[in-house]
C-alpha cells in the first residue's frame, strides 16, 4: 500500500465526518500493507473532547501488540495536534503521513525529534477541504483547535 492510498483512506473518513456535521480529519492505520482501521474527527457527532481522527482510528483498531504499531504507518489528513501527536508517541508508531499542514501545522517538530518519520504529502483535497471548512465554520473550527493567537490578548 503507497502512501497516498492510505491517505485515499483518511480522506474518505474527513469526507464523511463532514458529511455528518463534523470536522473533517481523518486517519488510516495500516501494518505490513494491509489496512488495520480508519477513524474520523468525532467531537461534534459524539460530543467527544477527545475523538480526533487520529484518536478515532486508534479507538476502531481496538488493542494490539506493541510490535504491531511498531510496524505500522498511520495517515492523517491534516498535521497531528498535540494530544493526537502524543497518542502517536505513546503507541511508538515510527512513520506517519500528513495530507497537508498549510492550515494547521501540529506537532511534526516533535515526532521528527523521536524518531518518527513524518512524511507531508501536501494533498491538494485535504488543502482544499480544510480551507473551505475553517472559511465556512470559524467557531467551530476555534473550539476544535482553539482560539486564533491574536484573539488570545484582546479584551474581554
Amino acid at each position: 500500500m503507497t502512501d497516498e492510498e492510505l491517505l485515499a483512506l483518511a480522506r474518505a473518513e474527513a469526507r464523511v465526518g463532514l458529511s455528518e456535521g463534523g470536522i473533517p480529519i481523518g486517519a488510516a492505520l495500516a501494518h505490513e500493507g494491509r489496512v488495520l482501521g480508519v477513524g474520523h474527527n468525532k467531537r461534534v457527532q459524539l460530543g467527544s473532547a477527545i475523538r480526533h481522527g487520529e484518536t478515532d482510528c486508534l479507538e476502531n483498531v481496538g488493542r494490539l501488540p506493541a510490535s504491531v504499531y511498531a510496524g505500522s504507518t498511520i495517515a492523517t489528513t491534516l498535521s497531528p495536534c498535540d494530544m493526537c501527536t502524543g497518542a502517536i508517541l505513546l503507541y511508538g508508531i515510527p512513520r506517519v503521513v500528513v495530507g497537508e499542514n498549510r492550515t494547521f501545522y501540529g506537532g511534526e517538530d516533535l515526532l521528527r525529534a523521536r524518531g518518527v518519520e513524518v512524511v507531508v504529502l501536501d494533498d491538494a483535497e485535504c488543502i482544499a477541504l480544510m480551507e473551505s471548512f475553517i472559511a465556512g465554520n470559524p467557531e467551530l473550527w476555534n473550539e476544535d483547535i482553539g482560539e486564533p493567537p491574536d484573539t488570545l490578548d484582546a479584551p474581554r
